[in-house]
C-alpha cells in the first residue's frame, strides 16, 4: 500500500510495563493504517489498551516495540522536542475530562494554540470557532463557569484551532449526558469534515462508533 495515502500507520506496535508481579503486556503487535480524512472508532472495554494506543499515536508515550508513522514521519526518529513540535503542528486533542486551562477564559483557551501557531488574528479566529460551537455568548467565561457540555464544546474548538491533520479524541462524551453527548458528536463530525482532519476516537459508545467509517476493536491489548 502506498504510505503517502495514509496519515497514520501502526506497525507491530507493542507496549509492556514492568510491575511487581512481572511484565504486563498492554498492547501486542498492533498493525493498522488510517487514510487521510478518515474517521476511526477505537472500541474496547476499559483496560483493553485504548488510551495507551492513543498516547502512542500522538507520541505522548513511546512503544516497547514497533513504530508509529504520522504522514510518513516515524515518531521514533524524532527526539522529545521533535515529537512535541509535531503534536503542536499536526495533532489536536479532545479528552473525556476536557483539560481546559482553568485560569484562562473560553476565548483565551482557544486562542492559545492559534498564538503558538503564529496565527495573524488569533482573537478573531478563536471567536469564530467558539461561535461555530455555540459559545459566542460565553467567550469571557472561565471553565468553572461553564457546564460540562460547554467545556467539551470549548475543548473541541481548541482542538481544531490550529487546523490539525489528526484529531485524537479519548472518550469525548464520557462525562456528558446523552443529549449533550449527541450534540458534541455532531460538532466533532461537522468540524472533522469541514476542516479535513483525520479523526481517531476511543469510545465504548456503539452509537458514536456508528458515525465512523472504520472500526478497530481492542481486546486485552490485541486487535480482534
Amino acid at each position: 500500500m502506498d504510505a503517502s495515502a495514509n496519515l497514520v500507520q501502526a506497525i507491530g506496535l507493542g507496549k509492556q510495563v514492568e510491575t511487581g508481579e512481572g511484565m504486563l503486556v498492554i498492547l501486542d503487535d498492533i498493525n493498522f493504517v488510517v487514510a487521510a480524512g478518515a474517521s476511526v472508532a477505537l472500541l474496547g472495554a476499559s483496560g483493553s489498551g485504548k488510551t495507551t494506543l492513543l498516547g502512542l499515536l500522538a507520541g505522548l508515550d513511546r512503544p516497547s516495540s514497533g513504530r508509529v508513522l504520522i504522514d510518513g514521519q516515524d515518531l521514533e526518529a524524532l527526539d522529545e522536542d521533535g515529537r512535541a513540535q509535531l503534536r503542536a503542528e499536526r495533532i489536536g486533542f479532545v479528552f473525556q475530562n476536557f483539560q481546559l486551562l482553568q485560569g484562562l477564559s473560553a476565548l483565551e483557551n482557544v486562542m492559545l494554540p492559534l498564538e503558538l501557531a503564529g496565527a495573524a488574528e488569533p482573537r478573531r479566529e478563536a471567536g469564530e470557532l467558539l461561535a461555530r460551537v455555540g459559545l459566542e455568548k460565553r467567550l469571557g467565561h472561565y471553565p468553572n463557569q461553564l457546564s460540562g457540555g460547554e467545556q467539551q464544546r470549548c475543548a473541541i474548538a481548541r482542538a481544531f484551532a490550529a487546523r490539525p491533520s489528526l484529531l485524537i479524541a479519548d472518550e469525548p462524551t464520557g462525562n456528558l449526558d446523552p443529549h449533550t453527548g449527541a450534540r458534541v458528536i455532531e460538532l466533532l463530525f461537522e468540524l472533522n469534515q469541514a476542516r479535513g482532519a483525520t479523526l481517531v476516537m476511543a469510545t465504548h459508545d456503539e452509537a458514536l462508533a456508528g458515525h465512523c467509517g472504520q472500526r478497530l476493536q481492542l481486546q486485552a491489548g490485541q486487535l480482534v
